[in-house]
């Protein structure tokens, strides 16, 4: 049982993260791929090193959010569609990992206790496993089952949004161009609402979109969602920071200490440890808030929050 399973509430949310996991088992490991192709030998690497940075570890943080979100407006969870959306996050989330370690970028040699992806095969396979689970991720919200073309449509939008210049990539140019540079709060907030926040957020309006659809705009309950997972996003980056200070590698299964290293700007490095804590409360207090009027419904959404922001990895 992992850290974040063992310290789960009421929901089961246990039993979704295998769920998830299975699933995701099932799209990397793809069946009726022709065996007879010439060049079947280097397609089945990629896929090799696709699972290897997408598979055995994890907190599967984002494809649940997706689960809690959709289950808040009264979607089934653990449908095939919901499912595949939670997978499609996942993969997001994955590729943007394989591209952060690489050399170019933060250099890292471990990730989930296990060998990075450029280490494990190479340089170029990673970058194109970074491209091919991107795409996979379109692929799954295309096929999922169950959603009509609208809901889809406003996912892979989401989607788009999160991970191009106006989310990830934005936040990791920022990362890159701010090295060894200080930079305020209200700087720091905006480069991780971006490299981090984005995607948390697309998680929880991607789950909210498959219970609402075209109506998710006029919904307060879209609304609450929405600002909760905004909140959740900037305080699981800020007690990133604070993890990366206090914890061992081995715990964290990645480089600890590396921020500091690599002279990156931190809430930890701006505000000291005890302030990044009381900050990491009240953003943990302040999503809370935002979903409170809602009804048991939500519970999923709440656990989750209180598991994430009480995570010693």
């Amino acid at each position: 049982m992992t850290k974040l399973e063992s310290s789960l509430g009421k929901t089961d949310l246990a039993s979704w993260r295998k769920a998830i996991e299975t699933r995701l088992s099932h799209h990397l490991h793809p069946t009726g791929l022709a065996k007879t192709l010439p060049c079947q030998e280097s397609l089945d690497r990629l896929w090799q090193a696709m699972a290897h940075g997408v598979l055995g570890g994890g907190k599967r943080a984002r494809g649940l959010l997706v689960m809690a979100s959709a289950q808040a407006v009264g979607h089934q969870p653990l449908s095939e569609g919901c499912l595949d959306v939670a997978c499609a996050l996942e993969c997001i989330h994955a590729f943007s990992l394989v591209h952060d370690d690489m050399p170019c970028m933060d250099n890292d040699a471990l990730r989930r206790g296990k060998p990075t992806v450029h280490v494990a095969f190479d340089e170029a396979t990673a970058l194109l496993v970074g491209d091919a689970l991107q795409t996979l991720a379109f692929e799954l919200v295309t096929d999922a089952r169950g959603l009509d073309d609208s809901t889809k449509v406003q996912i892979l939008r989401v989607l788009s949004l999160a991970t191009g210049a106006r989310g990830m990539a934005g936040g990791q140019a920022i990362d890159i161009h701010r090295v060894a540079q200080a930079m305020q709060q209200p700087e720091l907030e905006e480069m991780h609402s971006l490299k981090t926040g984005a995607l948390i957020l697309a998680a929880a309006e991607s789950g909210a979109l498959l219970g609402l659809g075209f109506q998710a705009a006029e919904s307060p309950r879209y609304a609450s969602i929405r600002s909760f997972a905004m909140d959740l996003g900037l305080a699981f980056q800020v007690l990133d920071d604070l993890l990366d200070v206090s914890a061992s590698t081995q715990v964290l299964g990645k480089t600890a200490g590396k921020d500091a290293q690599a002279e990156k700007p931190t809430f930890v490095k701006l505000l000291g440890i005890d302030q990044t804590q009381a900050l990491a409360n009240r953003l943990h207090l302040s999503a809370f808030a935002h979903i409170q009027a809602l009804d048991e419904k939500a519970d999923a959404l709440r656990d989750l929050a209180h598991a994430l922001t009480h995570r010693q990895h």
